[in-house]
């Protein structure tokens, strides 16, 4: 229990007074340079990472609960922020599916503790992907983008002894803009490391 209360209070520390570095090149550089590229007329025209989501669907929660625990605890390791439980909306027999049963976890993140996780995955967690060459450059048309990562053991803040099932998820980056060329260019001068 005491292990418990102490995750959650790890989880709930403010970042108050901090400011990740990102977000401070994202003032002082980004918005300079992509005023430049895309001739934007004013600082309210250059687009902005609103939100990363992180999403983990698990089909196998239905079988076994304790997954979706695990799940759940992970993100809020992961992530600094607690992990919200996400429920089926109808009933699927096929699938032993009862409508309101946990079938995944999600994070949302905005402001600093986004930066700031942003910043983590660009500088040690992608890197630690085996045979990592960079990610796909393909937006979904409305200038968001989501990066699929196949297993939760490339973040350090996971031990990888106390793992019980490998377990992949969703990054998904919401931007300002609605045109893809522009939203691939603020996420490239981040740091997102994109194939050529």
């Amino acid at each position: 229990m005491a292990k418990e209360t102490k995750n959650a209070a790890a989880a709930s520390v403010s970042l108050e007074g901090y400011v990740p570095t990102l977000q401070k090149k994202y003032k002082e550089e980004i918005v300079a340079k992509l005023m430049k590229d895309f001739g934007f007329k004013s600082v309210m025209q250059v687009p902005v990472l609103e939100k990363i989501t992180i999403n983990q669907g698990m089909g196998q929660a239905t079988q076994d609960k304790k997954l979706i625990e695990v799940a759940q605890q992970e993100l809020t390791t992961i992530t600094g922020q607690k992990a919200m439980l996400t429920y089926s909306r109808k009933d699927i027999s096929n699938f032993k599916l009862r409508k309101g049963m946990p079938i995944g976890v999600k994070v949302t993140l905005r402001g600093a503790r986004m930066y700031e996780f942003l910043e983590r995955l660009i500088a040690v967690s992608l890197p630690r992907i085996r045979d990592f060459k960079g990610i796909n450059q393909k937006l979904d048309g409305r200038g968001n983008y989501t990066l699929g990562i196949k297993e939760q053991i490339i973040f350090p803040e996971i031990d990888i002894d106390k793992i019980t099932k490998v377990l992949g998820m969703e990054i998904s980056f919401t931007t300002s803009t609605e045109k893809d060329e522009e939203a691939l260019a603020l996420l490239r001068e981040f740091g997102l490391p994109f194939k050529k």
